[in-house]
């Protein structure tokens, strides 16, 4: 019991280890001002909330932020960067703004602003064309979808929660927690077959393909490196997609 105690600790050490070690000192460090974007992404999405359950506010926010595939193409891309803080009506928006503070939160000390709100962004963006696409597809053609899913409004942040949340374990190599991911969305799809499913399996095809070639770049930048070096070049610590 005790060896088999430890090999779990071992391995939950090497998946978890250099990715909890850069979030515990970030926060160790400056606190709240670790991770600016996030607590401005919970805010707005809380406060979304709250505006489209009044009367007054519904409107407004489908008007801004609700797309959906049967939109214009140029205004469901005028809409899309709102969508990413619009959340579903018909779920907790508490279950939202936890994964937006866990996994944004994250996102942003491991990756950066600057490319958290990026991916973020390409993982809704995905979704939201997928749809387009399948609708038009239809129901009888590969991977489409009926004409009524053109009239779903899209998945707001979960979208850029899991495409995320895949990127991060694949730039910690965190493989097991981010298979995990994978699978639990491919679970969704089984037994709850809906758009939204398949905007986040969407999303996080994009994000792998991104993750893919931020790998081969790496390899790219290391073997220019190796062969400057006179083949002597020594491999850094640091998560290898982050470089």
């Amino acid at each position: 019991m005790t060896v088999r105690t430890g090999a779990l600790r071992s391995a939950a050490r090497r998946e978890w280890g250099p990715l909890l070690g850069t979030v515990r000192r970030a926060l160790a460090a400056h606190g709240a001002r670790a991770v600016p974007l996030t607590l401005t992404a919970v805010f707005l999405t809380a406060l979304i909330q709250v505006a489209q359950n009044q009367t007054w506010g519904l409107r407004t926010v489908r008007n801004l932020g609700a797309v959906q595939a049967e939109d214009p193409l140029w205004l469901a891309l005028l809409r899309t960067p709102l969508s990413l803080f619009v959340p579903a009506l018909d779920l907790p928006v508490w279950g939202a703004l936890a994964q937006l503070l866990l996994v944004f939160g994250i996102a942003e000390i491991t990756l950066g602003r600057g490319r958290t709100l990026g991916i973020a962004y390409l993982a809704t963006l995905a979704g939201t064309l997928y749809a387009r696409i399948g609708v038009a597809v239809g129901p009888a053609g590969f991977l489409g979808l009926p004409a009524s899913d053109a009239q779903v409004v899209d998945t707001g942040p979960s979208a850029a929660v899991v495409g995320l949340a895949v990127y991060v374990c694949c730039a910690y190599r965190a493989w097991f927690t981010g298979a995990l991911v994978i699978v639990a969305m491919v679970v969704e799809i089984v037994f709850k077959d809906n758009l939204a499913g398949k905007e986040h399996l969407a999303a996080i095809a994009a994000v792998l393909v991104l993750c893919a070639v931020a790998e081969w770049r790496r390899r790219t930048r290391g073997h220019g490196q190796d062969r400057g070096a006179g083949g002597s070049g020594t491999r850094s610590g640091a998560p290898p997609m982050r470089s």
